[in-house]
C-alpha cells in the first residue's frame, strides 16, 4: 500500500488566514507553515502560478517543515499557456509564450526557484494545470513532450480542464500519452452538471504518484468569481464516495496526494481533516481497479513499490531546452 498524503491547495489563502484557523502566536509566515505542516503531509504552492517562485522562499519552506512533508508546486502560468501579467515577468521580459527566448529564460528561472525544495527532498510534484482550450491533438502532444524534456527527473502531475481528454473512446490514448512521459494524471472532483465538467475518473499513469484535487461542486465553475467557483463545504457522504478510489490508487502507486481546493474560509482544511479521519477508518479494498478507475494502458503499468517515508528522489535538475524546441510549444498554446 502506497502512502496517502492529504492537504490543501494553499496554506496562505487570504480567506483561510482570516478564518481564525491559525491560532494566536502562529499567524506570521513561519508560524502558519509550521502549524499547517504539523497537521498535514502535503500542500500545494499556488502562488507559483501567479509569479515565479524564488530560491529564498523555497529554502525557508524546506527549513520550516519536517522530513516527509512535500510541496506540490504549480507551474507558472506562462508555462501552461495561460495569460500572464507583464508585471510579474522577470527582468522586463515580455509575457509572450510564443517567444522561444522568453520561454527558455522563464523555464530556467522556474527551475532555479524550486531547486531548494528538490535538493531537500520536499518536491512532491510539479503540477501542470492546463487551460480549458488545451485540447487533445498533435499540438498538445508536442507541448507535453517538451514539458517532459525540460523537466526530466522531476515528479510531474497533469490536470486537464477540457473534458474530452477523459471521455470514453479517448481516455485510453490520454492515459498512454501521460504514461509515456512519466506524468501522473490528476483526478478531479467537481460538479458534473456542466458541459465543461471533467469526469471523476482515476487513471494511474505513473507508478510513482497519483493526485486527486477536490475543487468543490459549485455550478458557478468557469463563470463566477473565484469565491463563487470554489465555494463548497464537503459533506462526509461526498468524501466517502472517494475512499475506495483513493485506496485503490494507493495500492498501485508509491504516493497519493489528496488536495482540497474549495478555498473559502476554512472549508478546505476542514475537508482535509475529515478526509484524513475517513481514510484512517476506511476498510481495505480489493486490489483490483474498477473499470472506470484507469484507461487499459495505464492499468498495465508495473505495480509500485511500497512508499517510503519521503517522496521518490527526483533526478538531476533539468537543463532548459533549446529555443528551437520551444517553437512547438508555441503552436500547442495557440
Amino acid at each position: 500500500m502506497g502512502q496517502i498524503l492529504v492537504g490543501t491547495c494553499s496554506w496562505t489563502d487570504r480567506a483561510l488566514v482570516g478564518s481564525g484557523w491559525y491560532p494566536p502566536g502562529r499567524r506570521d509566515a513561519e508560524g502558519r507553515l509550521r502549524h499547517y505542516a504539523e497537521r498535514f503531509g502535503v500542500v500545494e504552492v499556488d502562488a507559483s502560478y501567479y509569479a515565479l517562485p524564488g530560491e529564498r522562499n523555497s529554502r525557508l519552506w524546506a527549513e520550516r517543515t519536517p522530513d516527509g512533508f512535500v510541496f506540490d508546486v504549480k507551474a507558472f502560468s506562462l508555462l501552461t499557456g495561460h495569460p500572464t501579467r507583464e508585471a510579474v515577468m522577470p527582468d522586463g521580459l515580455r509575457a509572450e509564450h510564443r517567444d522561444p527566448a522568453v520561454l527558455d529564460q522563464v523555464w530556467a528561472r522556474f527551475a532555479t526557484g524550486i531547486e531548494p525544495l528538490r535538493e531537500a527532498g520536499r518536491l512532491g510534484s510539479v503540477l501542470f494545470q492546463f487551460p480549458p482550450w488545451f485540447r487533445p491533438g498533435e499540438p498538445a502532444e508536442i507541448f507535453l513532450r517538451e514539458c517532459a524534456e525540460r523537466t526530466e527527473g522531476w515528479p510531474l502531475a497533469v490536470e486537464f480542464r477540457h473534458p474530452s481528454w477523459w471521455e470514453r473512446g479517448r481516455s485510453e490514448a490520454t492515459g498512454a500519452l501521460l504514461a509515456r512521459h512519466g506524468m501522473a494524471a490528476v483526478a478531479v472532483d467537481m460538479t458534473q452538471r456542466l458541459a465543461s465538467s471533467v469526469p471523476p475518473v482515476t487513471p494511474v499513469t505513473s507508478p510513482r504518484l497519483s493526485v486527486v484535487r477536490f475543487h468543490g461542486r459549485s455550478t458557478a465553475w468557469g463563470t463566477g468569481s473565484k469565491e463563487d467557483r470554489f465555494r463548497h463545504v464537503y459533506g462526509e457522504d461526498e468524501l466517502a464516495e472517494w475512499l475506495p478510489r483513493v485506496r485503490r490508487l494507493a495500492q498501485r502507486t508509491e504516493q497519493v496526494h489528496v488536495l482540497f481546493n474549495n478555498c473559502c474560509g476554512d472549508a478546505a482544511v476542514s475537508a482535509a481533516e475529515t478526509m484524513t479521519r475517513l481514510l484512517d477508518d476506511a476498510p481495505p479494498v480489493d486490489d483490483v481497479p474498477s473499470e472506470d478507475d484507469a484507461p487499459p494502458t495505464a492499468a498495465r503499468l508495473p505495480r509500485a513499490r511500497s512508499a517510503p517515508g519521503v517522496p521518490p528522489t527526483p533526478g538531476p535538475r533539468p537543463t532548459p531546452a533549446r529555443s528551437s524546441s520551444s517553437s512547438s510549444s508555441r503552436r500547442a498554446a495557440d
